[in-house]
């Protein structure tokens, strides 16, 4: 009886034993909610401070899809459009030159260091489109190209691709640099420019604001009491690879976001240095990049750094406060 009382004790104390400990953290099915902030590099997620949508959230523009993102369902599949465009696919590798190295981010799987090694430069464009949802019909659905990012007029940031995607943005540039589109509907010879005329007017108390045409809707705006006017009331006229030109400048809800969009991928990606490229004057430079120029730049630059027949982002962009802005975020978080 002593025995048979000790082997059931003893049955209890394994038993108690073997019953499994939970560890802390996370449950298996439990689920990870995002903030609505974050930007994606080579598959993580870094915080920005700023409104993001990325393609995978609802209402996203997701630039991984053959389909044509605003064509009816039955005319939008690869079939339907390929005598429009010579390939499925709106993005491509980023490839060095290096079998090996290549050939082990082949794929898509790069590590972020490996990224960092690649990736120095982030490109500006406006998108003479006026809106983010106009951009992307016309960049996805009519041309067959991609960016990474793309910012509204509202200060919304939509990510079209993983940063470690090479999006066919820039030409000569593409391989080591992430592309954003801004929202704007560009630069002009003159201020009395149909566009310019379409898109803004002066309000009664003397303001410049901005007026979407009644043909866009809502333009597919998300906060849309913040983009109702340019930063700088006035046109800025200023001299881009030899052109006169004139434009409005960015919402301030657009530099907001812009700086911190450029404070994180510095920090994601080191070797994108918050520097822009600079004449004998100290002030931007306004003309295209040579190639030993190009080739040493890393950084900020415009679309017309790297290409001779491209003005933008335009006369009225402001350099001095997006990297000013950039250089304060990331000085703060590094001191923290």
């Amino acid at each position: 009886m002593f025995r048979l009382l000790m082997v059931w004790m003893g049955l209890i104390v394994l038993s108690g034993c073997s019953a499994p400990k939970r560890e802390p953290g996370p449950a298996p099915g439990d689920r990870a909610e995002r903030v609505g902030d974050e930007i994606m590099v080579a598959g993580q997620l870094f915080h920005t401070g700023a409104p993001v949508v990325l393609w995978t959230d609802p209402g996203g523009y997701d630039a991984y899809r053959v389909e044509r993102r605003f064509a009816k369902p039955d005319e939008s599949s690869w079939d339907d459009i390929k005598g429009a465009l010579s390939s499925p696919n709106r993005y491509g590798q980023r490839l060095t030159g290096d079998p090996a190295f290549d050939e082990r981010n082949r794929g898509g799987g790069w590590s972020l260091d490996d990224l960092g090694g690649v990736v120095d430069q982030f490109v500006l464009h406006y998108d003479v489109c006026g809106t983010s949802r106009t951009c992307f019909r016309v960049l996805h659905d009519m041309r067959g190209l991609s960016v990474h990012f793309m910012l509204d007029i509202d200060g919304t940031i939509y990510q079209t691709l993983d940063v470690k995607e090479r999006a066919w943005h820039a030409t000569r540039a593409n391989t080591r640099s992430v592309g954003i589109e801004i929202a704007n509907i560009g630069a002009y010879p003159s201020a009395d420019a149909r566009p310019l005329r379409e898109w803004y007017e002066t309000a009664p108390d003397g303001a410049t604001r901005i007026t979407v045409p009644e043909r866009f809707g809502d333009g597919g705006l998300r906060r849309p009491e913040l983009a109702d006017a340019p930063s700088r009331g006035a046109p800025v006229s200023g001299t881009i690879n030899g052109s006169d030109l004139v434009m409005y400048d960015l919402t301030d809800a657009q530099y907001d976001s812009l700086i911190k969009l450029t404070a994180a991928l510095h920090r994601a990606l080191p070797a994108i240095r918050l520097d822009y490229p600079k004449g004998p004057d100290g002030r931007v430079l306004d003309r295209a990049l040579d190639d030993d120029g190009f080739r040493s730049f890393s950084g900020m630059l415009a679309h017309w750094h790297v290409q001779t027949n491209k003005i933008d982002p335009g006369p009225a962009f402001d350099w001095d406060r997006v990297i000013e802005g950039a250089r304060r975020i990331v000085g703060s978080a590094d001191a923290e």
